[in-house]
C-alpha cells in the first residue's frame, strides 16, 4: 500500500511543524509544497523530502500524486486555497480558525458538502489524548465551570499578521479560538456572552476576556491577549471532580484530576501521540472510509465557533 500523500499550502512555522509531523508518521509523506514564493516552496519541499514544489496554490492542489491538502496560509487565504483543493477533489485539513469570516467559513463548508469532499478544521487540541480523556470522563459529574487563558506579549507591528486586519489578525482568531474551543467541547455552545477588551491602533482586537453563559448557571471564563503573558492554563470543575490542565492547555503534556473521594490522579502524554498525529490520522482514516466530515471536529461546530468569535469581537468595538 502506498503512503498517504500530503500537499502543504504555505511555508510558515506551522507548515514546517505539521510537515515534520507528517514525515514522522508511519505510512505518510509530504509529496508537494505550494507557496506564492517558489523558492520558499522549494526549500521546504527539500527539507521534508517532497518531490514537487509549486509557485501557486492552484498548481499544488492539481497535483495528481497528492491525496490531501493542509492549508497553513494566513486566515484570509483559507477560502481561496480550500476552494481550489475541493475543486480538485482533495481532502482538506485547514488550519484554525476555519476562515477569517463567518461568510468565508460558510462558503467553504457548503462547497465541501456539495462536492462530497472531506473538510476539517485543524483544531489539534481536540485530538490531544489528555483533552479527549477529560471530555469522555463521566467522573466529573455535571461540569459547572471551564476557565482558560491564552495570551502573550507581542510587540506591536502593524505589518505583522497578528496585528494586520487584512491578514485576519487579532487575539481572538489566533489565540482565543483555544479557550473558546475548550468551552465549546466541554459545555457546548453558550446561550450568551459578555466580553470586554481593547483594540489595537490597526483595529484588530488586542485582548479580550469575559464569560460564556450556559443554562442552569454553568459558565466559562475565557481570556486571550497579545498584550501580556498569561498563565495559559485551564481548569475544568465538575460536581464530583476537577481537572487542572497544565500549560500549554491547548497541547497539554500533563493533567491532574482531583476530587473529594480520590487521590490526585496524574496523566502524562505519550510524546508520540500528540494532537498533530491525531488529526493527520483522522484525515487518512476518513479518506479511506469515504467520510466527508469528522465526528471529532464536526463542521457544524467549526461554523458555530466562527459565529461565536465574531460575536465576541463585535462586543469590543
Amino acid at each position: 500500500m502506498r503512503d498517504f500523500t500530503w500537499g502543504i499550502a504555505a511555508t510558515g512555522v506551522i507548515a514546517r511543524t505539521l510537515g515534520a509531523a507528517i514525515v514522522a508518521e508511519p505510512g505518510m509523506r509530504v509529496g508537494a509544497v505550494g507557496s506564492r514564493n517558489l523558492r520558499r516552496a522549494q526549500a521546504l519541499a527539500s527539507a521534508l523530502g517532497a518531490e514537487s514544489a509549486y509557485g501557486s496554490y492552484e498548481r499544488l492542489c492539481a497535483d495528481p500524486a497528492v491525496d490531501a491538502i493542509y492549508v497553513a496560509t494566513p486566515h484570509t487565504e483559507h477560502l481561496r486555497v480550500a476552494q481550489a483543493a475541493i475543486a480538485a477533489g482533495k481532502a482538506v485539513l485547514c488550519e484554525k480558525p476555519l476562515a477569517a469570516t463567518v461568510d468565508d467559513a460558510e462558503k467553504m463548508v457548503r462547497l465541501a458538502r456539495e462536492a462530497g469532499v472531506f473538510l476539517m478544521e485543524a483544531m489539534w487540541m481536540r485530538f490531544n489524548p489528555l483533552i479527549r480523556l477529560i471530555a469522555a470522563d463521566e467522573r466529573f459529574g455535571d461540569i459547572r465551570s471551564v476557565q482558560a487563558s491564552f495570551g502573550f506579549a507581542m510587540p506591536y507591528d502593524p505589518a505583522h499578521r497578528l496585528w494586520a486586519p487584512e491578514l485576519g489578525g487579532g487575539s481572538l482568531l489566533d489565540l482565543g479560538v483555544y479557550p473558546f474551543g475548550l468551552a465549546q467541547l466541554l459545555l457546548g455552545m453558550p446561550t450568551g456572552l459578555r466580553m470586554t477588551g481593547s483594540l489595537a491602533p490597526s483595529g484588530v482586537d488586542a485582548e479580550a476576556g469575559g464569560v460564556l453563559l450556559y443554562p442552569g448557571g454553568r459558565r466559562a471564563f475565557v481570556e486571550t491577549s497579545l498584550l501580556g503573558n498569561y498563565p495559559n492554563q485551564a481548569c475544568v470543575v465538575g460536581t464530583r471532580m476537577r481537572a487542572d490542565i497544565h500549560a500549554p492547555f491547548w497541547a497539554p503534556e500533563r493533567i491532574v484530576l482531583t476530587g473529594p473521594s480520590m487521590e490526585p490522579e496524574e496523566h502524562v502524554l505519550d510524546p508520540a501521540d500528540n494532537g498533530y498525529a491525531g488529526e493527520l490520522r483522522e484525515v487518512r482514516a476518513a479518506t479511506a472510509e469515504g467520510r466527508t466530515e469528522s465526528p471529532i471536529m464536526p463542521l457544524d461546530e467549526s461554523l458555530a465557533m466562527s459565529g461565536l468569535l465574531a460575536d465576541a469581537r463585535r462586543q469590543l468595538a
